[in-house]
């Protein structure tokens, strides 16, 4: 039942809770924290590698080694998670993905050094084959390209399998197969892993929006030109996105994603209003490039904009944002608070 207001101008001045930043904070119906906040990260292979992503400014592929020394410095700031993506050479790479369930690939050795060293923080593993196949699709394809769905969902098992092993609190499948969170589910209660949390990418869209993220993970170039329209959602549409939600939840997903965020944060609404289910938002790789590089021309103050795009997300019904800008925005909180801001962790700490 809604409840109708009568009041009118003088007695009701809105403005009055405006006027002062203590009323102001008092009566904010949202408020972002670092709590809210997971880090994707792009992991390399070798040892003391960073590599600058020319499409992401101040985002940099590492090397297990380094990734550790920054993992631990976004657990002192207070952010919840980290999520891994690798990059993985072309040798690595084979039609039948098998490199994505080795269980010393770079992944799998990610996670359990991160486990050993910063145990604090939450771990969120990607689950699809687009590093490990070579035709950049996040499935196993048939002679006519076409990403077949039972078969993918069999490779995928056994790579979230894998994943739960090395100590994954967080295994995230991003490759919307039809049935593979059941599967996923099947298999983890199967073999102990009760509590390996999923965090189902349901509403995943056919975006545009995805482009450096591509080029961080090297999938641009072995797409060649090529899309994923044919398992990944339509923008066009919403009321899919919802059915879409609801089966991975009864599938047995413990928590949501949708993805992008900002262009879909109706969907984001839709989701927390109509099935209200632990629902995360992805403020994807091209948003992350729009926001720097207008930032850096001088066009919009960048910490302004970041902070009130991602209040947007909470607004909007998120529970969890992620965001390239997370170690940033941790940082701002921290000042805002006026906390201590910890050093650069230690290098020896981490090995």
């Amino acid at each position: 039942m809604t409840v109708s207001i009568q009041g009118a101008f003088p007695a009701r001045r809105l403005r009055r809770l405006r006027k002062h930043d203590f009323s102001r904070r008092l009566v904010a119906e949202n408020q972002l924290s670092a709590s809210d906040l997971i880090y994707p990260m792009f992991v390399l292979m070798g040892k003391n590698r960073r590599e600058p992503i020319e499409s992401m400014p101040g985002i940099e592929r590492l090397s297990i080694d380094l990734m550790l020394y920054e993992a631990e410095y976004l657990a002192k700031l207070g952010v919840s998670a980290i999520a891994l993506f690798p990059v993985v050479p072309k040798e690595f790479k084979s039609a039948s993905a098998d490199e994505a369930h080795n269980p010393e690939g770079l992944v799998q050795r990610a996670v359990r050094l991160l486990k050993e060293h910063v145990p604090q923080i939450g771990v969120i593993t990607d689950v699809a084959l687009d590093p490990y196949t070579l035709s950049g699709q996040d499935g196993l394809t048939d002679d006519e390209g076409y990403v077949l769905n039972d078969e993918t969902t069999q490779v995928l098992i056994q790579q979230a399998l894998s994943h739960a092993e090395a100590g994954a609190d967080v295994v995230a499948p991003s490759d919307m197969m039809d049935g593979r969170i059941g599967a996923i589910r099947d298999a983890l209660e199967e073999a102990g892993y009760i509590h390996t949390q999923i965090m189902a990418y349901s509403a995943k869209y056919a975006s545009a929006y995805y482009g450096p993220f591509r080029d961080a993970v090297g999938s641009a170039a072995n797409l060649k030109g090529g899309n994923k329209k044919t398992y990944q959602m339509d923008p066009a549409n919403s009321d899919e996105a919802i059915h879409e939600v609801a089966m991975d939840i009864n599938e047995g997903a413990d928590m949501v994603m949708v993805k992008p965020g900002m262009p879909y944060l109706d969907v984001v609404r839709r989701v927390k209003s109509e099935l209200k289910v632990p629902t995360f938002a992805y403020q994807v790789s091209g948003e992350y490039a729009m926001h720097k590089a207008a930032a850096l021309n001088g066009w919009l103050n960048e910490r302004e904009t970041v902070m009130e795009s991602l209040l947007c997300f909470k607004r909007a019904g998120a529970d969890g944002i992620l965001t390239y800008f997370a170690k940033d925005v941790a940082r701002w909180l921290a000042e805002d608070q006026q906390m201590d801001i910890p050093d650069l962790p230690n290098q020896e700490s981490a090995e």
